[in-house]
């Protein structure tokens, strides 16, 4: 099936290789600017095709879902027709696959469900789908009548190939770095395949072919990333990154630049004012200074004969605050007497 990696932009990392036909991201020689070749245009308008046809879908009520497990099941059919040597069929169970599996992209935009969870199901479809696929094609190398049975490990070592050939992919966007194109992708290895099957009297040397270009992406893909693993590191580390660096380690303890610059600002304000102020300053520091150079005890007992003139004080206050307050209260008593006898005269 050709890979229609609904909900995900061009981007964002998957587990699938790029998709050229895919309706929901723009192709890989679009941000070139090249001009476009027939067989862009044919899957430009492929893409226009299914677009138009995805709003009709989901006017139905079926969703993407729905699409993306009909390919897999048609995967499996395609499967099964290849394990009993029907080889003209699964050409066109190929074709009805990779549309299934491209549509579900234009279902999910139409619909506007597209999601990291749809492209993640999109993508183990996809795995899913190959497995039965080439599994199909293995076994009827295998238990199909005048084979060698020793041909059947072609099919598997294309499927090992390929998902080899995503693995690169996902990974490296993962670590940041870019692992597109490559001669065979998805749908390149699926046209070649579906090739392969209708020319059946040289499945064989084609199959070969298939896996020898294989080989070939999944070289390309890891080259291109080595290359860019391997350039030097940018060295403008910012301090804040390299702060959180050094703080991460664990016998090293990083400087707090706020404390720094607090007293820089500090010394910067007693700079700029005037003489007197210098002075009061100079004098509370000089203050200070002494203050920690008394002795430990002498330092104790100022604190605790504060600590003990505070609490005599706030005693004293709250004597004094209830003392007004039980003379405002004799006061408001005697007054409301004065009224009720008034009142009775």
């Amino acid at each position: 099936m050709i890979d229609g990696r609904r909900g995900r932009s061009h981007e964002s990392s998957e587990m699938d290789e790029a998709e050229p036909s895919n309706p929901m991201e723009p192709t890989e020689a679009a941000p070139q600017q090249e001009p476009l070749g027939a067989a862009a245009r044919r899957r430009a308008g492929i893409s226009r095709t299914l677009q138009a046809v995805g709003p009709r879908v989901v006017s139905l009520g079926v969703k993407a879902d729905h699409v993306t497990v009909l390919g897999m099941l048609v995967a499996g059919v395609t499967g099964v027709a290849l394990g009993l040597g029907h080889l003209f069929l699964a050409p066109v169970l190929l074709t009805v696959g990779g549309l299934m599996d491209t549509l579900d992209g234009a279902v999910a935009k139409a619909a506007g469900t597209s999601s990291k969870r749809g492209a993640f199901f999109d993508s183990v479809s996809d795995r899913i789908a190959d497995m039965f696929v080439f599994g199909g094609l293995a076994w009827y190398f295998a238990a199909g009548p005048g084979h060698d049975p020793k041909l059947s490990l072609i099919p598997f070592a294309i499927l090992g190939l390929s998902n080899t050939i995503s693995y690169e992919r996902a990974k490296a966007e993962s670590l940041g770095y870019v692992a597109k194109g490559g001669l065979m992708e998805r749908a390149e290895r699926l046209i070649l395949l579906g090739v392969a099957l209708l020319l059946h009297i040289v499945l064989v040397p084609l199959l070969l072919v298939l896996l020898g270009l294989c080989a070939v992406t999944a070289s390309q893909r890891f080259f291109k990333v080595w290359q860019q693993a391997s350039r030097p590191a940018d060295t403008g580390t910012s301090p804040v990154v390299l702060t959180g660096a050094l703080s991460a380690l664990g016998g090293v303890r990083a400087r707090r630049p706020a404390r720094v610059e607090s007293r820089w600002r500090a010394w910067r304000d007693v700079s700029a004012a005037p003489a007197s102020a210098r002075r009061r300053v100079t004098v509370v520091s000089r203050a200070r200074s002494r203050r920690r150079a008394e002795p430990l005890s002498i330092r104790l007992r100022q604190a605790f004969q504060t600590e003990r003139t505070g609490a005599r004080t706030a005693t004293r206050t709250a004597t004094a605050s209830g003392r007004a307050r039980s003379e405002r209260r004799r006061q408001g008593a005697e007054s409301s007497f004065r009224r009720r006898l008034g009142s009775g005269r």
